[in-house]
């Protein structure tokens, strides 16, 4: 509906200036958005302020010229009216709404998708936690609005491809390595001290009780130095299997897991640096190499190589981000903890530098999870040692519940996280309540088809009977699934389904808590076995770009 306004209002705006009454310029955009009080109407519009100052004329005089000139050939309108400082109120027939099912009808579980984004590759990373223990349940919110946005991405026609970015060089990995190494030597006997920086986490003890079971005691006799790196790899890698596998019955599947000890492979970074130190964006101060980012709004420059030569975090997330550019994709995407706020200047500078444009890399910060057990703070130090895993919060709640669940704020909002809650059958659970909507519709369908009913297809369906105001409101929300993709894509924010799936859910409930889906009248049963399905079409589409099942019996 909102496009076909938007489509009127272009038409009435080149007729005006054709008729030389208008500016020859038009907005660039045309905002049309629903009303909150029916009595503006159904759908406002602005454009006429918009327009007022190009035409230097009074809003709603450019109001009255626009609407004077709507040429609604498909009777959608009721009428149209103006409001305040210039709106355009529009009120649309009844039966009006009632005809944008066919959309739905025929598009099935491809409604809700568009072109928008022309098949444009986008590439999205997101977790790429270090490799140094189980993902905690601040990785699994990355992780759930890593995955969402890559699905609404593709719903609205973008090619996307994830990936997750593998910390596997510096000192973490070999103070890795070490924490291992000493927890081995204490199975087999030896008293060991933990010097500050090493893991001490319980899956440490297992991984060498596992390294002992297949080695046996033949590492006691080699030097450290030398072994660092072999029980550096054996924990990286065994730790890194289990995150895939964790994030796999999490339903988060990436198209790549991407090494960092490829960015320094032939001296990558180096030659990188290098090559920026001659175009002056790097430049030395002693030993140490700093990058310009104050060039580019940054607070400070950053240092890139310390005085000791070692390359920091920002050198190899410089050349990293080329390589992605390097791979053809023409906007990148990077999910991080919201305490990485302050990092964005620096790598925006750094896009900046390697040639491409600011807004070719967008960043989705995504803030902490508090966990909670009936509203009382649950602590955060379990069998790991150090946090509550996302293997833990799944095993207790399930997928579908710690999925819905973790998108039910906005990703930079915090998010209080009830383990009770998110397992009870009942309304207080939101993905219980929009699972069981659709699984309420799927129960009547049944019953239907037992009566003999068949739910008609849009030509054969009597929709002029669907005239209550809640019908029209579970209408217009159908309707909006195609908008709400649309914007969640261009905002990068995948709450805005969960958001959109509670709404339509609680407008079901609610009509059919009102009225007889199946009656006596056959004409008006099927227009309401029609509307169930539509409104059965769009919750299953939606779950699905959620990674949430969508049950038929509950």
């Amino acid at each position: 509906m909102k496009q076909a306004l938007v489509r009127l209002l272009e038409k009435s705006i080149r007729t005006g200036i054709d008729q030389g009454v208008l500016p020859p310029s038009a907005p660039t955009r045309i905002e049309v958005e629903l009303t909150k009080d029916p009595g503006h109407g159904d759908y406002a519009s602005n454009v006429a302020m918009i327009l007022a100052a190009q035409a230097k004329k009074n809003p709603r005089e450019v109001a009255k010229i626009l609407s004077e000139r709507i040429e609604d050939r498909d009777g959608l309108l009721d009428r149209v009216e103006i409001a305040g400082p210039g709106f355009l109120n529009f009120f649309i027939r009844k039966t009006g709404f009632a005809g944008l099912l066919e959309t739905v009808d025929r598009q099935g579980e491809q409604y809700g998708s568009s072109d928008q984004g022309q098949g444009r590759r986008v590439q999205i990373e997101y977790v790429s936690a270090n490799p140094t223990g189980p993902l905690h349940i601040g990785h699994a919110r990355g992780a759930v609005v890593g995955d969402v946005t890559a699905n609404i991405l593709e719903a609205v026609g973008y090619r996307v491809f994830r990936e997750y970015y593998i910390n596997d060089a510096g000192n973490q990995m070999n103070n890795l390595g070490k924490s291992l190494l000493l927890r081995y030597r204490e199975l087999l006997g030896e008293t060991v001290e933990f010097p500050e920086g090493c893991y001490r986490g319980d899956y440490i003890r297992e991984l060498a009780a596992e390294l002992l079971k297949r080695d046996g005691d033949r590492h006691l006799q080699e030097k450290p130095e030398a072994l660092v790196p072999l029980f550096t790899d054996y924990a990286a890698g065994a730790i890194l299997e289990g995150i895939k596998e964790d994030l796999r019955i999490f339903g988060c599947v990436f198209d790549r897991y991407f090494s960092e000890r490829e960015l320094y492979r032939d001296n990558g970074v180096g030659k990188l640096l290098r090559e920026l130190e001659e175009k002056d964006f790097v430049y030395r101060d002693g030993e140490t190499l700093w990058f310009r980012t104050t060039a580019f709004g940054d607070e400070k420059d950053r240092v890139v190589v310390r005085q000791n030569g070692d390359p920091t975090y920002f050198a190899a997330d410089i050349a990293y981000h080329q390589n992605k550019f390097q791979r053809g994709f023409e906007s990148v995407i990077d999910i991080w903890g919201a305490d990485h706020h302050g990092y964005i200047p620096r790598m925006s500078a750094a896009v900046q530098v390697l040639g491409y444009e600011k807004d070719a890399l967008k960043v989705i910060l995504v803030q902490l999870v508090n966990l909670l057990r009936e509203g009382k703070p649950v602590a955060m130090s379990t069998r790991s040692g150090e946090f509550v895993t996302l293997r833990e919060v799944v095993d207790e709640v399930g997928r579908d519940a710690a999925r819905y669940n973790f998108l039910m704020r906005r990703s930079d909002s915090h998010l209080d996280f009830d383990l009770e809650v998110a397992k009870k059958q009942s309304n207080e659970n939101p993905v219980y309540y929009v699972q069981y909507a659709h699984a309420r519709i799927c129960s009547i369908l049944r019953i239907a088809a037992e009566r003999g009913y068949t739910v008609p297809t849009f030509d054969q369906a009597d929709l002029s009977v669907l005239r209550l105001p809640e019908e029209i409101d579970l209408v217009k929300a159908i309707t909006r699934f195609p908008e709400v993709l649309e914007g969640a894509a261009r905002s990068l924010e995948p709450h805005r389904v969960t958001f959109y799936l509670n709404d339509l859910s609680a407008l079901f409930h609610s009509y059919y808590n009102k009225n007889k889906v199946i009656s006596e009248d056959g004409a008006l049963t099927g227009a309401r076995l029609f509307l169930s399905r539509s409104v059965l079409t769009v919750l299953q589409n939606a779950l699905k770009i959620l990674g949430v099942s969508a049950p038929e019996k509950m």
